[in-house]
């Protein structure tokens, strides 16, 4: 059997329709397949490959790390280099208040962290999040979803839970004495890239600490310089109670946090002990490639150019088809009228050689979250490919 023949007959499926894309070595802004066909990534792993693939910094850090040790004991118990340096440089970019990092396998691991944390400090259970909004699949993440098509199947879940609308300032009202946390994302990404307002931004701060709710802002794939800062929080003068980190965080290895001060972390540690508790969270491996990755952004200055290059896309991809381009820095949606369009589209390009994607709550949008290394001329092609698979479509 090939192996696209064992991989639909023994590897679990997550949709009826894979890309199927077989792909044996990936470098920088490209991925190769079986064939030797190039691929330029535009979507980097869905906001992962902040330094496309393979960058030396970050292979130079796990094969270190991997010659000291991987797996040593359950997180928390042992003092290991990788996690204590990167938990520092992190919260050394972090206001005072977002000063102790738990760090755990992924994004729905650190939702899921953050809303026991916030049960605990609180006494409370409700939990506000918002509609359009992706926190994660386990199922207190799925419980926050703000997309009753991807909740429906799974229920019952958990109780108390409330979604609102986004970017709506008359709606913070139902933030009351009884919630314990709310959960947003600084710029909703699944919803197509919504952006909002600066006011709604900091009323909702401002409810939060008048309620005595917990603001727990999801930076999975807003984080680590995706818009131009290198916490999206940044835009809006706000600092949250807890942050969610994922994705570029373990510079393409598997890792995510949630940040907090000190003293509230401190809650899960005691009565009763082992009140959270991971076997892989915070894997050494991901730790170093993680802390390669952050040390790179940060010294070659990477992060100044994701504005310019934002602006060069939105010059070049003009099309009457585009119907709107939105954005946060190097995250992009283009909306077309229809899924059935987009999707014409995006096979386009990946026959052409340029792999992007939709967005789970706006499928009639185009994803482009492209590492944030790609270079002008890249761009340029970029464009130029989509433009061309519009034209191609008959759209």
């Amino acid at each position: 059997m090939t192996n696209r023949q064992l991989f639909l007959s023994h590897v679990a499926q997550t949709s009826t329709a894979p890309l199927m894309l077989e792909i044996e070595r990936a470098e920088g802004m490209y991925m190769y397949d079986a064939a030797g066909k190039r691929y330029m990534d535009l979507i980097a792993g869905i906001s992962v490959s902040n330094l496309g693939h393979s960058h030396p910094a970050v292979v130079e850090a796990v094969k270190n790390q991997a010659e000291k040790y991987m797996h040593l004991m359950v997180y928390g118990e042992f003092v290991e280099s990788p996690q204590v340096k990167f938990a520092k440089q992190i919260t050394d970019l972090l206001p005072a208040s977002l000063n102790n990092v738990y760090f755990t396998n992924s994004g729905a691991e650190a939702t899921e962290g953050a809303m026991k944390l916030a049960k605990r400090l609180t006494g409370r259970s409700r939990f506000i999040s918002f509609q359009n909004s992706y926190h994660g699949s386990t199922q207190g993440a799925l419980s926050l979803m703000g997309d009753e098509y991807f909740k429906q199947k799974f229920r019952p879940l958990l109780p108390d839970t409330l979604q609102l609308p986004y970017n709506q300032i008359g709606e913070l009202e139902k933030i009351t004495c009884r919630t314990a946390a709310v959960f947003l994302e600084p710029i909703q990404a699944e919803s197509g890239i919504t952006v909002p307002d600066r006011a709604f931004m900091q009323a909702l701060r401002q409810r939060c600490t008048d309620t005595g709710t917990l603001l727990v802002l999801d930076e999975a794939q807003t984080g680590l310089g995706r818009t131009g800062k290198m916490f999206a929080f940044e835009h809006f003068d706000i600092v949250p109670d807890i942050l969610l980190l994922a994705k570029a965080l373990g510079g393409g290895m598997p890792l995510g946090a949630f940040v907090a001060s000190k003293e509230r972390m401190a809650t899960l540690s005691d009565n009763p002990v082992l009140g959270h508790i991971t076997t892989f969270g915070g894997h050494p491996v991901s730790c170093a490639a993680g802390l390669a990755a952050l040390q790179v952004t940060l010294h070659e200055n990477i992060l100044e150019a994701v504005e310019a290059k934002s602006r060069l896309f939105k010059k070049r991809l003009v099309h009457p088809s585009i119907r709107s381009v939105r954005s946060m820095g190097l995250m992009l949606s283009l909306q077309f009228d229809s899924y059935e369009q987009n999707k014409q589209i995006i096979d386009r390009c990946i026959s052409h050689g340029l792999l992007t994607d939709w967005f789970l709550f706006a499928p009639h949008c185009l994803r482009i979250a492209p590492p944030l290394l790609i270079s002008e001329e890249e761009i340029k092609t970029a464009c130029d490919i989509i433009l061309r698979s519009i034209d191609e479509t008959g759209s």
